[in-house]
């Protein structure tokens, strides 16, 4: 068909124009002759050349289905679907016209949108859905091309991949899966059996995109999207205020804990209550219109969708080990996260990344655990790495969910006994949650007092076994920590070292009368799972002390749960200074906000003014300033500035950028300009690395510095112009001090499988500070555990102090550590190398 030749289609629909066209199909503005020349979409097939006649075939049933699929429904946010008709042996539709913009066009001409208005989308969007769903219809296609705005409609187009839940014969018996990879949930890629679930996940991956301008999973390639979405959690959002806690509950991984569209959808009324009609709130994007304009045309659909072959689940195999890599305070991630470590997941073979949009399959080298995915047609994926790095802003806290059943001092139940050591995978629904609250507190006061009797006689054991015999008493030291996903060897090296600590502990019956356990449970690194974590620590009443998390985004809802439970927290790896001084640090206002929160890490609040001493040592006069406005970025950047004006320098430019943002001509420009010897950059690798990359291009040969943030491997895969960049990085390496290094060798004949880690060495000193401060309890208390022992324990760990494996251990008036030590790095042939170490202040 062509706009030359205006054959009649079917004798009735003449084609006018074409409007749009994909890698699948190609759609028309029509007339239906027979309805007074009625405005219509007209869809046509596009077969990629070289297929053979089954996978023709598939198309074919692939394309009808789409007309099935939607003539079936009748709803204003469903696009309606007018005739089915064939045209030289393959099919055509026929749809209304939708005069308007799709959601993807908004975001490329107007950025990110405003909370509400991307609200007032989802809302809309779950109402199509829910009418779908109930008709047994999953989409399995929803991104922002797929959802076309008007004056008065937010409509869902495409269902041209759309499973009907009742027929006998599934497309995905064929080995395809179909979509859009940067909006798909990891069992689609899988290629698992589509459920209403898919499109839920799909939903809040396009949501996140409209209000952040970018969706939650970016890499370069579609082999390492796929592993970030896999592996990593999502981005943590900067932009999406009180939509943050959607977001994060429909972009959860595992498909029967992520939240349902009823949930969702109240929800979503919740935000739109809360910003009230025709007001933004502050801070979360612009207040202008993002209605389309009226008279734009729109195709009815989008015809560029993506087909990736399924794995066979027989072949599945369990993740590989992520590689180990310089740590930071990851966010999933954080992770695409995963959120790993820096560089958590293998490195696809060149072979196996995916580049552009080809019309034919193309098999990809597999890897294992990972679907390696054959793409029809998807669209070149955007070449950002999913950043995961230290902390993101923070996402608003999820509801509690319930506290588990009471568990006595004795431990008898065997269930309960196989449950030590790891986190319950049972999903909780978020309206219990609610209940969950008052139920994981209140289980606190029943606590009984425990008489400790020393054995000399028994013999020593290691990680829950008794060192002090039968009559000993057991109290348990939860660990939160990344056990699965892209993180997971970060989190493995943190419980390794707890472990140890405890095992030491047991062994040289440090505390008479009792045997310490570990009881970890894995939170993905995923913010929405500290509650429920918490939860599942405050309700075991042998819990005195909590070792973790690793990222502070899972900090924030972890930390306050555990606080009114008077369960004390010891961090290895958190960075956020708000976690100790409270939201208004920045002002000089502090305000420690949980009495029961520690850390022996340093924060970012060192970060900068240690670089700043740096650069002023390297004879740099002239600094440029320029951050990402995130919670991290600001908090590095007003500590170099401070510093670095006291010494005498000068900054001879400041600068805010989205975090989003890849393209710093203009900005390179401002910075050659200024004459500076140096650029501090505050923020995170994904955006530094193009914008030393852009300044190097442009003449500015000078290095750029920048936090923990920018110290990861992605950030040299991604910016061959790195040679000679600057990183700090919180705390020292155990290599340095023999005491360090004692504890490493004993960490490896403990045999361990997974590296202490970054973080290793921090957990054993937390670890040790629970087991100093539970000594001090029972000392103070004749020889047993108090019923109030875990309000007495954080007036224990405040007054700790002791060496640990990593220097002195002991914490400030707001729990932060005051062994504040830091590490430079810089770039040398392609690897971070180690510059200088040293404390934080001079």
């Amino acid at each position: 068909m062509t706009e030359q030749n205006p054959e009649l289609i079917a004798g009735r629909y003449q084609l006018v124009e074409r409007i749009g066209q994909g890698g699948m199909g190609r759609v028309w503005r029509g007339l239906d002759q027979q309805l007074f020349g009625r405005e219509v979409a007209v869809k046509e097939i596009l077969f990629p050349p070289g297929l053979d006649e089954g996978d023709r075939a598939a198309l074919l049933r692939r394309f009808t289905g789409e007309a099935r699929a939607a003539v079936t429904l009748s709803h204003p946010g469903v696009i309606t679907v007018h005739d089915v008709v064939e045209h030289h042996g393959a099919p055509v539709i026929v749809m209304e016209l939708i005069r308007g913009q799709s959601l993807a066009a908004a975001i490329g001409e107007r950025g990110r949108l405003p909370v509400r208005r991307v609200a007032e989308i989802g809302a809309a969007m779950l109402d199509a859905l829910a009418e779908a769903h109930g008709a047994r219809i999953v989409h399995r296609d929803i991104k922002p091309d797929n959802v076309l705005l008007t004056k008065d409609r937010v409509v869902l187009t495409d269902f041209g991949i759309a499973y009907l839940a009742d027929a006998t014969t599934k497309l995905s018996h064929s080995g395809i899966v179909i979509g859009t990879p940067q909006y798909m949930p990891p069992e689609q890629l899988e290629g698992k059996r589509p459920t209403p679930a898919n499109d839920l996940w799909a939903l809040g991956a396009t949501l996140y995109h409209a209000v952040e301008g970018h969706p939650p999973f970016e890499a370069d390639g579609l082999h390492a999207l796929a592993v970030a979405v896999f592996t990593r959690p999502h981005r943590p959002p900067v932009h999406a205020g009180p939509l943050t806690s959607v977001l994060d509950a429909l972009l959860t991984k595992d498909p029967a804990r992520r939240v349902g569209a009823a949930e969702a959808a109240e929800m979503l009324a919740a935000v739109l209550r809360s910003s009230g009609p025709g007001h933004e709130a502050a801070g979360h994007g612009p207040t202008r219109d993002h209605e389309p304009p009226s008279d734009a045309e729109l195709p009815a659909s989008d015809p560029a969708d993506a087909e990736l072959p399924a794995s066979d689940p027989s072949e599945h195999q369990p993740e590989p080990e992520p590689v180990p890599a310089p740590p930071r305070d990851p966010r999933t991630p954080p992770a695409e996260a995963p959120a790993p470590t820096p560089s958590p997941a293998p490195a696809p073979d060149a072979a196996a990344e995916y580049a552009g949009a080809p019309t034919m399959p193309q098999q990809a080298p597999p890897t294992p655990s990972i679907p390696t995915p054959t793409v029809l047609d998807s669209g070149p994926t955007t070449a950002t790495p999913h950043p995961t790095v230290p902390d993101r802003p923070t996402p608003t806290p999820v509801p509690e969910p319930p506290a588990e059943d009471e568990v006595t001092p004795g431990r008898t139940d065997e269930s309960e006994q196989r449950e030590r050591g790891s986190a319950r995978r049972g999903g909780l629904t978020r309206r219990s949650a609610v209940l969950g609250t008052a139920l994981a507190v209140l289980t606190v006061g029943s606590a009984v007092t425990w008489t400790l009797t020393r054995d000399d006689d028994a013999p020593g054991g290691g990680a829950g076994s008794s060192g002090a015999g039968a009559s000993s008493v057991t109290v348990v030291i939860g660990v939160d920590a990344p056990l699965s996903g892209g993180l997971s060897s970060m989190g493995a090296g943190i419980q390794n070292s707890a472990d140890l600590a405890v095992r030491t502990a047991n062994e040289s019956r440090h505390v008479p009368g009792v045997t310490f356990e570990i009881k970890a449970l894995d939170d993905e690194a995923d913010p929405a799972k500290g509650a429920p974590n918490a939860a599942q620590f405050v309700s075991d009443k042998q819990v005195l002390g909590v070792v973790g998390p690793l990222n502070s985004a899972v900090a924030r809802t972890l930390v306050p749960p555990l606080a009114r439970a008077d369960v004390v927290n010891v961090s290895p790896a958190n960075t956020d200074p708000a976690l100790t001084l409270g939201p208004h640090w920045a002002a000089g206002s502090d305000a420690r906000p949980h009495a029961t929160y520690f850390r022996t890490i340093a924060t970012d609040v060192v970060q900068g003014p240690f670089a700043a001493r740096y650069l002023h040592e390297a004879k740099k006069t002239k600094l440029y300033v320029i951050d990402d406005a995130s919670d991290h970025g600001t908090a590095l950047t007003s500590g170099v500035t401070a510093e670095f004006t006291k010494l005498g320098g000068t900054v001879v430019g400041t600068e805010q950028v989205d975090p989003a943002e890849r393209a710093f001509a203009g900005l390179a420009v401002r910075v050659r300009s200024s004459g500076a010897d140096a650029v501090y950059f505050g923020g995170y690798y994904d955006t530094a690395a193009p914008l030393s990359q852009q300044l190097k291009q442009a003449g500015v040969n000078v290095p750029l510095m920048g936090g923990d943030g920018i110290f990861d491997q992605q950030y040299l895969t991604a910016n061959s112009q790195a040679q000679g960049d600057l990183a700090t990085n919180v705390g020292l390496p155990a290599e340095e001090s023999e005491a360090g290094r004692d504890f490493l060798a004993r960490y490896r004949k403990a045999g361990y499988s997974q590296p202490a880690g970054w973080y290793g060495p921090y957990a054993y000193d937390a670890t040790w500070t629970l087991i100093e401060a539970v000594k001090a309890v029972v000392t103070a208390n004749g020889g047993t555990v108090p019923a109030n022992a875990r309000a007495k324990l954080a007036q224990a760990v405040a007054g700790s102090a002791f060496d640990g494996v990593t220097g002195p251990v002991a914490f400030d008036k707001n729990g932060d550590t005051v062994n504040r030590r830091l590490t430079l790095y810089t770039v040398d042939a392609g690897s971070w190398r180690t510059v200088a170490s040293g404390a934080a202040t001079p």
